[in-house]
């Protein structure tokens, strides 16, 4: 029994040490679920593989006929329960979805504690690096990657002197962005005329200079752009 408790404290102070370490990552930039919360699942999925490594220690009264040594299928329940939690840190704002991350950190720090608490501490501690290394060095290498910015924008005009489709979407090319998906609605009772379209850029900034010129533009009675997806 004294390797047991050797091993079950070993075990456990690594997945604490590995689940904090990324949970400090997550709390730092301000994410829902940071320090506490990455520790724990850590730590739980450690103790339940631990459970499933020693079972015939733990419960020698047991028949070894009744007694099924499968670590994988304790494997497979950590990560089907693990599901719940990550749904829970992602948020839908308006067309912005947010926390896509924290929750595929989360399945990784389950996936460290099952490794650390079956006793492959070399590849759980060098996942921990690993996902340390992507969650940090990543968003450095992110601001230098190119990409595909989608927002969607909608513009109010009034009915009796409205901006035309044509000229809209021509504001938007000077401004570095495309307009696909246009859609249209009537507020009969305003008497304004609404453009909703999906734009898309390579700069950032060109959202800011649309919106400049959408908010001096003498036509607009309003509008709203917002960036699509975190």
């Amino acid at each position: 029994m004294t390797e047991i408790y050797a091993t079950t404290f070993t075990n456990l102070a690594l997945a604490l040490a590995a689940g904090g370490l990324i949970g400090l990552e997550r709390a730092y930039h301000g994410r829902p679920a940071g320090f506490r919360t990455h520790a724990l699942v850590c730590l739980a999925s450690a103790l339940l593989m631990l459970l499933s490594v020693f079972q015939v220690q733990l419960l020698p009264g047991l028949p070894l006929e009744t007694v099924r040594i499968d670590p994988t299928r304790m494997a497979q329940g950590i990560m089907t329960g693990i599901g719940f939690l990550g749904a829970g840190v992602i948020m839908k704002e308006r067309l912005t979805i947010r926390g896509l991350t924290t929750a595929a950190s989360i399945w990784m720090t389950a996936s460290i504690g099952i490794l650390i608490g079956v006793g492959f501490y070399f590849a759980g501690l060098l996942a921990a690096a690993i996902t340390l290394g992507v969650l940090s060095l990543f968003r450095w290498l992110e601001a230098f990657i190119p990409t595909v910015t989608y927002g969607r924008l909608e513009v109010r005009t009034p009915l009796a002197h409205p901006i035309l489709e044509q000229e809209l979407r021509e504001m938007v090319k000077t401004h570095g962005c495309s307009a696909t998906s246009p859609s249209y609605h009537l507020h009969g009772e305003d008497r304004v005329m609404e453009f909703h379209m999906t734009v898309r850029t390579r700069e950032k900034d060109n959202y800011r200079r649309l919106a400049e010129t959408l908010a001096g533009h003498e036509r607009v009675q309003g509008f709203n752009l917002a960036p699509v997806g975190d």
